[in-house]
């Protein structure tokens, strides 16, 4: 395995002079996909409708094609699940990735194409590799072997030669074969669709083995790794994987999670790699590591074409986006892509911020959907991830899971924020975690110390501390355990709060 490492971190490396291109020469490559999409897609009947032919620049672009959310799109996807090729791309589409759909039961089916399947999915992967080991050039990542922990998605058939699942699913069904060699458990084990049973499996053989790196969502290889603990008897998991390096994550914000996992790998050297990686497409990866809050690089020759609209123009009747080159520091934008799987002005949901411009790199802040605004107070994941972490910190406790949302007042004008949180590790006071909270907040968003003043517009929020596996216990209700299903942290609306009230009188 010394010489498969060797070999591994060599070819790994060479992509790093592609990624030093497009670092000095961000706008020419996105330019040179822009061309090459919109040349790609000028026969396809969305090419057609939208005149691709005439598109002379990105601001014609921008004139002839509307932004689009899923809703938009979905009588397209349709015809594609339905069988017919060259709608929105013209290669063969046969392969779906289903969203987890966490904020309603509906889910949205993700066009893979061959294209964003080599040239994004698989191309994050292996550049989060060339990254690491160029980084880390001492690195013995390839003398063990990798686990992930992918979705519970097994892959369905829709129609004939039309198939659905978790994207990590997909990615596995289609992984080379030698990929076998440096992974585990069996692919058997890790497509199994029940998801209690499939980590059960994973823990076992996972006990077994001489893992060097995990990937997945934190919350889920939280109840990977303590299940091996258990099996293993053993006080943390160095003791199981004593060569361990790293840990790539992403899905949700690491911050409620570090502490955990340096406990269970207690070992600085460790490394914790965040990644941007959307069932449409691989946006991110951190490519620094002097901190623990690493910004992510914007992937720019994945045969994606981003814009990015201000979080100003949303809800308006005809939204401007910006072009790469325009974009400020600190701004908040939603982004928008337009993709090698037929994806076109797309607004995939996210929030971002810029925290440079040479190169372009960016932080996640949340959703454009996942915020709570019900009193102008605009309170962003951001906010609130820092604000329960300022709150952990001055009271001692830590966190599991946790939702918000908002509350009003019957007969009365205003109402605030209702907070269900599942500690790991409750406060002795729950009443002054929840001023700590709200003193947090005052201090890192503006609006919201301004609805909280005097408390004439919000009021104090509510908290309410649920018992060990209530989340759990509400994603199963859901048909959502899974490793890329997560609870919705920040909600405008009340279901969900109302839903977890009713499991915890069940």
């Amino acid at each position: 395995m010394e010489l498969v490492n060797s070999i591994a971190s060599w070819v790994l490396k060479k992509r790093m002079h592609q990624i030093e291109l497009f670092r000095k020469y961000p706008h020419e490559v996105q330019i040179e996909w822009f061309n090459k999409l919109i040349n790609t897609a000028k026969n396809t009947e969305f090419g057609k409708k939208h005149h691709f032919k005439r598109i002379k620049s990105r601001q014609d672009f921008q004139k002839r094609v509307p932004i689009s959310d899923y809703e938009a799109l979905k009588p397209y996807i349709e015809r594609v699940r339905q069988g017919e090729q060259n709608v929105i791309w013209p290669t063969e589409i046969n392969w779906f990735a289903k969203s987890s759909g966490t904020t309603s039961d509906k889910s949205k089916f993700i066009p893979v194409s061959k294209e964003s399947l080599e040239e994004c999915h698989y191309k994050g992967g292996k550049d989060l590799l060339s990254i690491y080991f160029n980084t880390f050039p001492e690195s013995k990542l390839f003398v063990g072997k990798g686990m992930v922990l992918g979705g519970s998605s097994e892959v369905n058939e829709y129609k004939k030669n039309s198939y659905y699942g978790d994207l990590s699913t997909i990615i596995i069904k289609n992984l080379p074969y030698w990929a076998e060699y440096v992974r585990t458990p069996s692919i058997d084990i890790t497509l199994l669709p029940d998801w209690e049973n499939k980590i059960e499996k994973m823990a076992q053989a996972g006990a077994q083995e001489d893992v060097t790196n995990i990937s997945g969502v934190p919350s889920w290889n939280l109840a990977l790794l303590q299940r091996i603990l258990e099996i293993t008897g053993k006080e943390n998991m160095l003791e199981v994987w004593p060569n361990f390096e790293m840990y790539a994550h992403g899905g949700v914000s690491f911050t409620p999670y570090r502490e955990k996992f340096k406990k269970l790998f207690p070992n600085e050297d460790v490394v914790y790699m965040e990644t941007y990686n959307a069932s449409e497409g691989f946006i991110g990866l951190q490519d620094q590591f002097s901190s623990e809050e690493g910004d992510l690089l914007l992937m720019l020759d994945y045969g994606i074409f981003y814009e990015f609209l201000p979080l100003s123009e949303l809800g308006s009747d005809n939204p401007k986006a910006e072009l790469l080159e325009d974009v400020e520091l600190g701004q908040e934008y939603a982004i928008v892509m337009s993709t090698n799987a037929g994806l076109w002005r797309y607004m995939l949901g996210d929030t971002v911020r810029f925290t440079s411009l040479e190169p372009y790199r960016i932080k996640i802040s949340g959703r454009t959907k996942y915020f709570i605004n019900a009193f102008g107070e605009e309170l962003m994941a951001e906010n609130a991830e820092k604000g329960l972490q300022l709150a952990c910190e001055k009271t001692g406790a830590s966190i599991k899971e946790y939702t918000a949302g908002p509350y009003f007042n019957e007969g009365e004008n205003g109402g605030g924020h209702e907070w269900i949180i599942e500690f790991e590790n409750a406060p002795e006071d729950l009443e002054y975690f929840t001023e700590a909270l709200d003193n947090s907040l005052k201090s890192l968003n503006s609006d919201y110390e301004a609805k909280r003043y005097k408390d004439m517009n919000m009021q104090m929020p509510k908290l309410t501390s649920v018992k060990n596996g209530t989340f759990y216990e509400w994603l199963k209700s859901k048909g959502k355990l899974g490793g890329q299903n997560k609870v919705p942290r920040l909600s405008n609306h009340r279901k969900l709060i109302e839903e977890i009230h009713e499991l915890c009188l069940v």
